[in-house]
């Protein structure tokens, strides 16, 4: 895959994650995950998460892998 398309991919990597936490503060998604707070500002932010995060993202939130990273298919798995 090209490096500019990785890019752009990386970009929306942060609307994303901000998807899945919702109206939850990033304090309390954080508390759900189990990880801390300034790590989801980070990644919101645009810092590229740890792959830690996001297996724990993915399986305490249900969300898709393809779809976290990628924008492929849906959001949560199974639905």
């Amino acid at each position: 895959m090209a490096t500019a398309a990785v890019g752009r991919l990386k970009r929306k990597l942060p609307d994303r994650l901000a998807t899945v936490r919702g109206d939850r503060s990033q304090r309390q998604f954080a508390r759900d995950l189990g990880v801390f707070q300034q790590n989801v500002n980070r990644y919101e932010s645009g810092t590229t998460p740890h792959t830690d995060f996001l297996i724990t993202l993915a399986l305490k939130e249900n969300i898709s892998i393809d779809w976290l990273l990628l924008g492929k298919g849906k959001m949560r798995k199974g639905r």
